[in-house]
């Protein structure tokens, strides 16, 4: 569904920019690699808007933007350099011209980064995720995992596949365990996983 200028108007008037806007003049252009970032940033805390076109300090108001005269071209930039899909689109505001960037969320239990930074918003910057959020990151339930629990009799192997266990030691910058077993005692020392009698369950 298109984004309509009432819906511009409505984001303009949040209190402050927020985990799911962000608000930039653009007047002619904006850096390629600082967008790239906001982009990783905004997927890590869970998806947003990127606005351009729209001063950041309330009361805000409508500049224009000059900036990506072809969004098809400009997301398939964003998707070579990010590794994730962005929709861009351009709204025809009574005030100016808004480009507006629609980025998902990551996907559960992962983390983007852009040239090995996974980035995180911290006020006016963009900040290196801090350990703790990457761990909460992380802790997401792996897809195909109803419930959170598989049940029965699970080999520690199926345990380290269904968890994508070499991508959490990297996130972490941590050496790789050398066994199964360290890999799974370090898993359940952080609540990622728990054993019962029964049944494996996954945390989120």
């Amino acid at each position: 569904m298109a984004t309509t200028p009432a819906q511009i108007d409505l984001w303009m008037l949040s209190r402050s920019e927020h985990q799911r806007l962000e608000f930039k003049e653009a007047k002619t252009q904006y850096d390629n690699t600082k967008l790239f970032k906001y982009c990783v940033a905004l997927a890590n805390e869970g998806g947003g808007t990127l606005l351009f076109g729209v001063t950041d300090k309330p009361p805000r108001q409508i500049v224009g933007s000059q900036a990506v005269n072809d969004p098809v071209g400009m997301a398939e930039v964003v998707f070579k350099a990010v590794g994730f899909r962005v929709d861009i689109e351009e709204v025809v505001h009574p005030s100016g011209r808004v480009v507006v960037f629609h980025i998902p969320s990551r996907p559960r239990g992962t983390a983007y980064h852009l040239n090995g930074m996974y980035l995180m918003r911290s006020g006016e910057e963009l900040v290196p995720m801090s350990e703790d959020r990457l761990r909460k990151n992380l802790r997401g339930r792996p897809t195909g995992l109803a419930g959170g629990t598989c049940p029965g009799r699970v080999t520690p192997q199926q345990v380290i596949d269904l968890l994508d266990t070499q991508t959490y030691f990297t996130l972490l910058q941590r050496p790789y365990p050398t066994t199964q077993k360290a890999v799974l005692d370090q898993l359940q020392s952080e609540r990622l996983i728990d054993k019962t009698p029964i049944a494996i369950r996954f945390g989120g």
